[in-house]
């Protein structure tokens, strides 16, 4: 129904921020990814997903499609609401989560604050040939079960980087061998 937002950002916190679009200002709940994505931008674009419950509309905003589509799918697993589905999200990035569920490393998702044993193991079997097509998700990283290049992707797409130039640069790294994180990081961060 409301696909983004983009305006003046008129307050911050982590966990929302309000927008003004046309002279309204839009309340819209955010992860810690999302808040540490936006930096101190007065003017932003935020993908957004519109919650309609009986007793109140939610808007939650993220920083990139990529975290608006692995809500959706989070959402769509039975005990998993918006809350917990954004508290995922400021644990994880979406491609870390997406890692999980294709590697079915469960004690990973369980170690998110809310979820229990049985809820990661249903999020695992719910959405494993989801994360196929995520759009996040490089298949060339899970193809070779590479968890330091993903590591290393996690941490360049923190520190601020997008997160195709940083897969690009890390493809222009990759020897093929078992890079160390430090090493695959310090390479990408020369040639972006």
């Amino acid at each position: 129904m409301i696909g983004h937002l983009n305006g003046r950002l008129a307050e911050k916190n982590p966990t929302e921020l309000v927008i003004e679009c046309g002279g309204v200002g839009y309340e819209v709940r955010i992860s810690l990814n999302t808040y540490s994505a936006i930096g101190n931008d007065e003017h932003l674009k935020i993908f957004t997903r519109l919650i309609v419950r009986e007793d109140a509309h939610l808007l939650y905003g993220f920083h990139s499609k990529d975290e608006r589509e692995m809500f959706g799918h989070l959402t769509s697993v039975s005990g998993i609401g918006p809350n917990t589905a954004m508290i995922m999200l400021s644990s994880l990035v979406p491609e870390q989560i997406a890692h999980a569920i294709q590697s079915e490393d469960v004690r990973t998702i369980q170690g998110i604050k809310g979820i229990g044993a049985k809820t990661a193991q249903r999020v695992i079997v719910d959405l494993k040939d989801k994360m196929l097509k995520f759009a996040g998700v490089s298949e060339n990283l899970f193809g070779q079960n590479n968890t330091n290049r993903i590591d290393a992707l996690t941490a360049l797409v923190s520190l601020g980087f997008e997160r195709k130039s940083a897969e690009k640069a890390l493809d222009k790294v990759s020897t093929g061998g078992d890079d160390s994180v430090e090493f695959l990081i310090k390479h990408a961060l020369k040639i972006l």
